[in-house]
C-alpha cells in the first residue's frame, strides 16, 4: 500500500499548499489581475506575521482554515473513512512564503513541489535592496497617515504609502526599507495592489500551519532546499505544468480496480480528475509580480 501513503500525502498537500512567542499579525487585501492583457480582477487576503526576529508573508488562507481542517482530519481518523478535503478547504491563490530576517531583511523565498507524493520545500534567498525615492506627499490610507515613496522592482514602478506609526520598516511581499510600515503598494499598471486592512496580536504565535504540523507528525520533512533563483523558477515551472510527474511509477502500481477508501469512485479516476484541478489552479494565473528576464 505504498501508493496509497504516498497518495494521501500528496493530497492533503495538493488541497492545503515554531516558537512559543508573539506576533503582530497585519491582513493585506491583495487586489490583482491574475491574467496577462486581461483587466479583470480578484481579490484574496495576505498576511504579514511579524516577530521580534523576522517577518513571515503568505496566503492567509493557508492560515484561516487551520481549524475546518483539523475537524476533518479527526473525523477520518476516527471513522477510517476518507474525506475528499478540496469539499472541504479552498486552496489558496498564492501557495509561496516569504521570510525576511531583521534586520538585514535578507529575503527567503519558499514554494513547494511534489517529490515522490511528498512535498519538497524549496527555496532561493536574496538580499533584496529598494531604491526608495521618499516624497512629501501624504494623505490618510484607511486609518493611518500615510507618506509616499516610489521604486522601480521586478521590472515593475511601484508607489507606496508608508506609516511612521507603525515602526517596522516591512511591508507585503518582498518590501521593505522604509521608516514605518507599507499601509499600501501597487505598481504603475495597477497588476498589483495591496492595502493594509487591520492587524492583532497574536499570543503563542506558532508559524507552523495545521497542515504543516501534520506533516511532521506524519514523517513529512518540512526543511527547505535553498537553490539558485534561476533553478528555483524552472523547477517550479515544470511541476505547474504535471504536478503529478515525480508520482507517475507509483501511480502506475495501483491496480485497476482500486477504490478509494470509503467511495465508490476509482482511484485512478480520482486522481485524474485532482491532477486537471490542479493544472487548472495554476494556469488560472500568469501574471507575475517580478516580470523575470527571459535569458
Amino acid at each position: 500500500m505504498k501508493w496509497y501513503k504516498s497518495l494521501s500525502f500528496a493530497l492533503l498537500f495538493l488541497v492545503t499548499l515554531a516558537n512559543a512567542q508573539s506576533a503582530n499579525r497585519f491582513f493585506y487585501e491583495l487586489t490583482f489581475k491574475p491574467k496577462k492583457g486581461i483587466d479583470s480582477l480578484q481579490k484574496t487576503v495576505m498576511i504579514l506575521d511579524v516577530t521580534d526576529k523576522k517577518s513571515l508573508y503568505r496566503d492567509y488562507l493557508t492560515v484561516s482554515q487551520d481549524s475546518i481542517l483539523k475537524i476533518t482530519v479527526e473525523k477520518m481518523q476516527k471513522s477510517g473513512i476518507f474525506q475528499d478535503m478540496s469539499k472541504v478547504i479552498r486552496q489558496p491563490k498564492f501557495s509561496h512564503k516569504i521570510y525576511k530576517s531583521y534586520p538585514t531583511m535578507k529575503v527567503q523565498y519558499i514554494d513547494a513541489v511534489l517529490n515522490g507524493g511528498r512535498p519538497l520545500y524549496l527555496s532561493y534567498s536574496e538580499e533584496t535592496k529598494f531604491n526608495w525615492k521618499i516624497e512629501n506627499e501624504k494623505k490618510k490610507i484607511g486609518e493611518y497617515e500615510a507618506q509616499k515613496a516610489t521604486t522601480e522592482f521586478g521590472g515593475r514602478k511601484w508607489t507606496a504609502w508608508f506609516t511612521e506609526s507603525i515602526p517596522f520598516p516591512d511591508g507585503p511581499y518582498k518590501f521593505s526599507g522604509l521608516p514605518g510600515l507599507i499601509v499600501k503598494i501597487e505598481d504603475a499598471e495597477k497588476n498589483y495592489s495591496w492595502e493594509l486592512k487591520g492587524n492583532k496580536k497574536i499570543e503563542n504565535y506558532n508559524e507552523l500551519s495545521y497542515s504543516e504540523q501534520l506533516m511532521a507528525q506524519f514523517g513529512g520533512s518540512l526543511k527547505t532546499t535553498d537553490i539558485t533563483r534561476e533553478k528555483f523558477e524552472k523547477t517550479l515551472a515544470d511541476f505547474k505544468k504535471d504536478p503529478f510527474a515525480n508520482m507517475r511509477d507509483q501511480l502506475s502500481q495501483i491496480p485497476a480496480d482500486a477504490k478509494m477508501p470509503g467511495t465508490d469512485k476509482s482511484v485512478k479516476d480520482f486522481i485524474a480528475e485532482k491532477e486537471r484541478e490542479t493544472k487548472e489552479l495554476y494556469g488560472s494565473i500568469d501574471n507575475s509580480i517580478e516580470i523575470l528576464e527571459k535569458k
